[in-house]
């Protein structure tokens, strides 16, 4: 028997709105310690996009190391496998291999070639149960980008076609090690087809379409479990079970306000995943939107505003305080609207991360209004634009000091020209 501890997208180093998440990627850090040695776990997978950046800062990565030499400490049996996910560096996060092999971590980075060929046996990784024993090959993938895959002739989405072809190859790679009653198991940094994003919420990064889609269909049944980064939003894909999200511990946007954060345990015995659990997680600091659905008036807004929780005079200042999003429906440009906020929330337990401004919308249809815009967007002088832009987006009529300013900055810019 193998328990496995399956988490991603932890995103060290990302500041939200200006604030810095130190402390709140410590709390987590120190929870996830914390359930591997309750819970006996021999392997703990990390399914990409450790770092938030490419060029993670110093006390970023200092954080990382810490966490791998502590665990390793209080769990002499404990393998770590981690592979690259999208916002790290391939290369940077594999740099330090040589000495972190010595603590029974290994990391996926790059996609090495041998004679041309992909490398398959240097993405299996064996994973040895608290015996000693081989229980279990790990095909670790780090996001794949163009060139990391085979080229597959198809007239489908050749990126798709291409990483569904690198796992097939390493799977039979994989079969053909296998001795019997191991498991195999399918780490990737990927979006899979039918997973659920949150809507309008470009943390993500994925690609607008679909087009780097992965069907789920690639991890056959012959893979005991697939453990998935990328996705923020903890969910089994297509209803399958043995195919996971972890999602991320923290929320990166506000449209992750309500998700539930977390890790999944895996026990594999004989070859099989016989046991799946999701084990929550609750972050240091929540989100939290005034109002909590849709916008509204101003007026409504600074009511709601001031019927949240005084600070506690001992803990004024406190970085555990929520991150506040405030949304507000506008007729018109409110300009002491901001400072009116910041006058009410100077002392309430909250910390103001956004206000959203939006703006009420005409009634007419707006795809046929963008399908006059588009086509009649040529034959427009620049005023004209300006002028249609701000009454769509006010509702009203520019004022006449605008346009002034406007005709003078293009006078001035022509003189300059």
């Amino acid at each position: 028997m193998i328990r496995i501890l399956h988490t991603a997208d932890w995103h060290l180093g990302q500041t939200f709105f200006g604030y810095d998440r130190v402390e709140e990627h410590a709390h987590f850090l120190d929870w996830l310690a914390r359930e591997l040695k309750e819970n006996e776990i021999d392997v703990l997978l990390i399914a990409g996009d450790v770092f938030d950046v490419s060029n993670p800062s110093a006390a970023s990565q200092r954080m990382f190391y810490r966490f791998i030499r502590r665990v390793t400490t209080e769990n002499p049996q404990l393998q770590l496998v981690i592979v690259a996910g999208n916002h790290d560096s391939a290369a940077r996060l594999e740099a330090p291999l040589p000495l972190l092999q010595e603590m029974r971590t290994d990391i996926k980075g790059i996609v090495r070639r041998r004679d041309g060929e992909i490398d398959y046996d240097n993405l299996i990784v064996e994973l040895k149960n608290r015996s000693g024993e081989v229980e279990a090959l790990c095909l670790a993938v780090p996001f794949l980008r163009q060139g990391d895959y085979p080229v597959v002739v198809t007239d489908g989405n050749p990126y798709a076609e291409g990483v569904k072809e690198l796992y097939t190859r390493l799977q039979n790679r994989a079969m053909e090690r296998r001795k019997k009653d191991q498991a195999i198991v399918a780490v990737g940094h990927l979006q899979a087809t039918g997973s659920e994003i949150a809507e309008r919420d470009f943390s993500e990064r994925t690609i607008i379409g679909g087009l780097e889609c992965v069907s789920p269909d690639t991890f056959t049944e012959q893979i005991a479990y697939t453990a998935l980064g990328h996705i923020h939003k903890s969910q089994r894909v297509s209803g399958r079970e043995n195919i996971r999200y972890a999602g991320s511990p923290l929320p990166m946007s506000f449209a992750e306000r309500d998700y539930h954060h977390g890790v999944v345990m895996v026990t594999l015995a004989e070859g099989w995943a016989v046991e799946i659990e999701k084990r929550e997680y609750t972050p240091l600091v929540r989100l939290l939107s005034v109002p909590k659905g849709k916008a509204v008036s101003p007026e409504e807004v600074l009511d709601e505003l001031a019927r949240l929780p005084l600070q506690m005079e001992e803990a004024k200042g406190n970085s555990h305080y929520p991150y506040l999003e405030v949304k507000v429906l506008l007729t018109e440009p409110e300009p002491m609207l901001r400072q009116q906020i910041e006058e009410i929330l100077s002392d309430k337990a909250v910390r103001l991360a956004r206000i959203v401004s939006v703006y009420r919308q005409a009634k007419t249809d707006v795809r046929e209004e963008e399908a006059l815009v588009a086509t009649g967007l040529q034959e427009m002088n620049p005023l004209q634009i300006l002028k249609m832009t701000f009454e769509n987006t006010y509702q009203t009529e520019m004022p006449e000091e605008l346009e002034r300013l406007f005709e003078e900055a293009v006078r001035e810019g022509g003189k300059e020209n």
